[in-house]
């Protein structure tokens, strides 16, 4: 066991790493080329991980993993035989097992990342942490709000273990970057926010092994899934409310099933009221019927218009908003008949190479390569609170839990603050 967690202290060089490099951290995150030097000089040793959960998610996690040099993927535990031949294909090198706790034993591994279905993550959270590792886990962190809170209440109670939950825009340079427009009054007054998310998609799985697809398909069970408000809206709502720093008072919601009824449980379509604690109105709608006008989230307030589209954001100003200055020089790009202000965190980079804002920027990663990155420099330079920390986590589990509820039940729900105690 390192000095993080023997005996529940730090030692003082930790300490003052934690206490000294934070900012060091959060600009690693935001330029990579800057951040490869001291990178180098703070990663005392290779930071060796364990992956639980080698489906889609795991498999994404395994492909960034081999991005980031100071990690190494040392095993994967996966109690499904298909999936650990499948990873055994692929990475050949990194040992697999059926049960995760054999993972958890090996003292060598100071990490792990937990990406199987929602409803599985508690108990799989708590033996890591009980094991000394610390923890990656997926979004939402569970199905329910006692196994949310169990687990939240575990982090806490490990203050030298890093918890990281997956809500990957807290991560993300663009997404910082315009929490600093917003918190700085480019909205104005907000006066409402929306977002929505379409694909044209059955969300089912197939398997020649009924017991298997059935597993395959928990999203699809009410019992255990969060829904697409929970499974795929959490990642719209989380920074909604971060943007705004309010927490929802009250949630409507409504669901139903209008093209793929096959025997599933959950909506395929949904709709979200939000009711802000001061009254600003949040919508939501998700379906899985049809593909057009994908996903965005737009902030609306007195001054302006923010769009995200993408992971790209675009300022709308009023013609009666102030003045701020810098948006003259700014770039600009036409959306039908209104004119948006491209806010990028590197926009003069992305000027300098003649690149618009519209275009896939090449000295952006993906967003769980700049979360998984955040994990990662933590060793480093850490423990300290992640962006997407438990007691982030948990109060995005929570609304979109609760929100679920009211979308199966077709009904208004409130928010109190015993759900959001820990």
């Amino acid at each position: 066991m390192n000095d993080r967690t023997r005996g529940g202290l730090l030692s003082r060089r930790n300490f003052l790493k934690r206490s000294s490099l934070i900012p060091l951290s959060g600009l690693l995150a935001q330029s990579p080329a800057i951040g490869a030097a001291a990178r180098s000089a703070g990663f005392e040793e290779q930071v060796q991980t364990a992956l639980i959960g080698f489906g889609p998610q795991g498999r994404d996690i395994a492909a960034t993993l081999a991005r980031i040099p100071e990690a190494t993927l040392a095993a994967v535990a996966d109690h499904y035989n298909v999936m650990l031949r499948r990873s055994q294909r692929s990475m050949p090198e990194v040992p697999v097992f059926e049960d995760y706790r054999a993972v958890l034993d090996n003292p060598d591994i100071s990490t792990v990342f937990v990406a199987t279905p929602t409803h599985t993550h508690r108990q799989i959270a708590l033996d890591a942490l009980s094991a000394g590792k610390h923890v990656y886990v997926e979004a939402p962190m569970a199905s329910t709000i006692e196994d949310a809170r169990a687990m939240a209440q575990a982090a806490r109670d490990n203050p030298n273990l890093i918890f990281q939950v997956g809500l990957l825009t807290r991560s993300h340079p663009n997404y910082r970057s315009v929490f600093q427009f917003i918190r700085s009054g480019a909205l104005g007054r907000a006066t409402m926010a929306r977002a929505q998310w379409h694909s044209k998609e059955s969300w089912r799985r197939v398997s020649p092994n009924a017991e298997r697809e059935m597993a395959l398909n928990w999203r699809l069970d009410a019992g255990v899934s969060t829904g697409l408000v929970g499974e795929v809206g959490m990642h719209q709502l989380d920074p909604a409310f971060w943007f705004l720093g309010k927490r929802p008072a009250a949630v409507t919601g409504l669901g139903q099933i209008m093209l793929w009824d096959d025997g599933r449980k959950t909506p395929d379509t949904i709709q979200a009221i939000f009711e802000l604690e001061d009254g600003v109105p949040l919508l939501y709608d998700a379906t899985l019927t049809s593909s057009f006008d994908g996903a965005y989230d737009t902030y609306s307030g007195r001054d302006s218009t923010i769009m995200f589209r993408d992971h790209r954001a675009w300022m709308f100003k009023e013609v009666d908003a102030p003045l701020l200055g810098w948006e003259v020089y700014a770039r600009k790009d036409q959306f039908y008949k209104e004119l948006g202000i491209a806010l990028a965190a590197n926009a003069t980079q992305l000027d300098a190479q003649d690149i618009s804002p519209t275009e896939d920027d090449p000295n952006l990663e993906t967003p769980l390569w700049y979360a998984m990155r955040d994990f990662v420099d933590n060793h480093a330079f850490g423990p300290y609170l992640p962006a997407a920390s438990y007691e982030v986590g948990f109060e995005a589990a929570v609304i979109a839990i609760r929100a679920n509820e009211a979308i199966l039940q077709r009904t208004r729900l409130a928010y109190d603050d015993a759900l959001f105690a820990i």
